[in-house]
């Protein structure tokens, strides 16, 4: 039997409805690790939460509402790399002092879920730069095999968002990062942003890689004796791209 906590509950609803008038909602599992963020609970993403999770969502209510969880990620993913002072002259001829980012970026998906996520990372950035790395599941030992990896050849000079919108036991995403850092990516210079992830998930992840950035949308409770993500969602890749 797997060991999952009930999941945690709180009213949502704009602040100037009293407490009594806000639906309750599960929301997120907290976590201890200051390097990873869960998005805000808000309505709007426990809504569209609610509906890519529904095992009668139609792909193509799957797909538009993942694409706008997934932005929600990338924009938020965005605030945590670098910027400098950067003062600009507007047309009126005065000066606003903003900021500019700072360094080159590329994204890198893990195939093939992570490929969904190429989208919402292209509308934010323009002409970023996509790397890819394809791990599966070896059926004899049960471990994680690397099979193919295309990367940018500059990539240990760019910032690099990892991108796999399920994180269970968390294998593939540190054979991942391993990857990265093969090629000369410091621990530091790369954000893992993600959909759902399980509590091992990111206790593994996190762990192992203390210098390294998640971004996720929700912490969900467990996994059950297939490793399954509970409540979870299903095979994300599989909804998205063929059911």
């Amino acid at each position: 039997m797997s060991n999952v906590k009930p999941a945690p509950t709180q009213c949502l609803g704009p602040v100037y409805r009293s407490e009594s008038q806000k639906p309750t909602a599960a929301v997120s599992t907290g976590v201890e690790f200051d390097t990873v963020t869960i998005l805000p609970q808000t309505p709007q993403l426990i809504a569209l939460l609610s509906i890519i999770r529904d095992k009668s969502t139609q792909r193509g209510d799957f797909i538009f509402y993942s694409n706008r969880i997934i932005r929600l990620l990338v924009e938020e993913g965005l605030n945590h790399l670098p910027t400098v002072e950067h003062t600009v002259t507007t047309p009126v001829g005065r000066p606003y002092d903003g900021l500019s980012f700072q360094g080159k970026i590329c994204g890198v998906s893990i195939m093939r879920a992570g490929e969904a996520m190429e989208q919402g990372l292209r509308e934010c950035c323009r002409s970023v730069r996509i790397g890819k790395i394809l791990i599966q599941r070896d059926e004899e030992s049960a471990q994680p095999k690397l099979f193919y990896d295309k990367l940018p050849e500059d990539i240990a000079d760019r910032w690099v968002l990892l991108l796999d919108p399920m994180l269970a036991t968390g294998g593939s995403a540190i054979m991942a990062v391993d990857v990265l850092k093969a090629r000369g990516v410091p621990e530091e210079r790369i954000l893992f942003l993600n959909v759902l992830a399980s509590p091992q998930g990111i206790q593994n992840f996190a762990t192992k890689f203390p210098k390294l950035r998640v971004v996720t949308a929700f912490v969900d409770q467990g996994l059950d004796e297939k490793n399954y993500i509970i409540p979870g969602l299903g095979d994300f890749g599989d909804r998205y791209y063929t059911m």
